[in-house]
């Protein structure tokens, strides 16, 4: 029991919190009524789907994973690779949750009364979550693991928080999209940078394994150097006053900047370096995420008070 829920790796349920609770601040940000009661039960709906990924993907990855060994964010947990026996337990635990999600999204959509296309996004986020690795897709087998990456981060979570809080989905709810899609991209391109040469032996057609850790190392450092850049220019493109203050958002960037540029300076080709650089990367993005829910989150309780 223990090493099935170590499959689980709970660090990753932070980001996903975090920009679900975000999508739900910036909903309250812009009038939307506060209900605890619907953003913890929304978050119910999403939690399992998120948690589903990591035993699916352990399941599906195990051929790749026995070429590597696993790091604080990559690489798998290890678990079904040491324990065989524990594969078929840890695919119906991903199926089960998968269920727990969609039927938790039904009974929301039944309480709240929400339309029926509120359904839509907890079917699609689990498929996404289930086609990242499972077939007949295998999205990341086949160079498209990135994109349904970056469309999870930056539209999917953020978004299914800004609905259940608000209940309709409109232009401003995707304001931060691009800034969030380009955080998802350095996300997964950091992921994919230890497990380089274990991907290419296991045939995963990773950004990363086809272009290389320079490659990536670089294209992490431009998308924060953009993300950056947005929150800084932003406000000049616009005539609309919005209750966040841009350029805070732009310094607190600076976090994640600042680490993307030091990989990009240092290079590591060795995987012990890498992993270095990784983690650095992976924890000034999971505190600047922290440091920018908690603004927005104070925001919104100052604007109900």
């Amino acid at each position: 029991m223990i090493k099935l829920l170590q499959i689980a790796r709970p660090q990753f349920l932070i980001s996903g919190l975090a920009l679900f609770v975000f999508g739900a601040s910036w909903a309250i940000l812009l009038g939307a009524p506060f209900s605890l009661s619907r953003i913890l039960f929304g978050y119910l709906v999403l939690m399992p789907a998120h948690l589903s990924i990591s035993y699916s993907n352990d399941y599906f990855d195990v051929e790749v994973d026995k070429y590597d060994k696993p790091t604080l964010f990559s690489g798998g947990s290890g678990i079904l690779v040491n324990h065989p026996g524990l594969r078929k337990p840890a695919l119906w635990i991903a199926i089960a949750l998968i269920l727990i999600s969609l039927v938790l999204g039904i009974a929301f959509r039944i309480i709240y009364s929400f339309p029926i296309w509120f359904l839509g996004f907890a079917v699609l986020g689990n498929l996404l979550g289930w086609f990242y690795t499972a077939p007949p897709l295998r999205l990341v087998y086949r160079g498209l693991g990135e994109l349904s990456m970056i469309f999870s981060i930056g539209l999917l979570i953020p978004g299914f928080g800004y609905l259940v809080t608000s209940g309709r989905i409109n232009q401003d709810g995707f304001l931060f999209f691009i800034p969030l899609m380009l955080y998802g991209l350095a996300f997964i391109l950091t992921v994919e940078l230890p497990d380089m040469e274990s991907d290419r032996l296991g045939g995963k057609m990773t950004w990363v394994a086809q272009k290389g850790r320079s490659f990536g190392l670089t294209l992490i450092a431009v998308s924060f150097l953009f993300a950056t850049l947005f929150f800084l220019f932003f406000p000049l493109l616009t005539s609309r006053n919005y209750p966040v203050n841009f350029l805070f958002l732009g310094v607190l960037s600076l976090l994640p900047l600042g680490a993307g540029c030091i990989g990009l300076l240092k290079r590591p080709s060795e995987k012990p370096l890498v992993t270095q650089v990784v983690n650095g990367i992976m924890i000034t993005l999971a505190v600047f995420l922290i440091l920018v829910d908690g603004y927005v989150v104070s925001l919104a309780f100052s604007q109900m008070l």
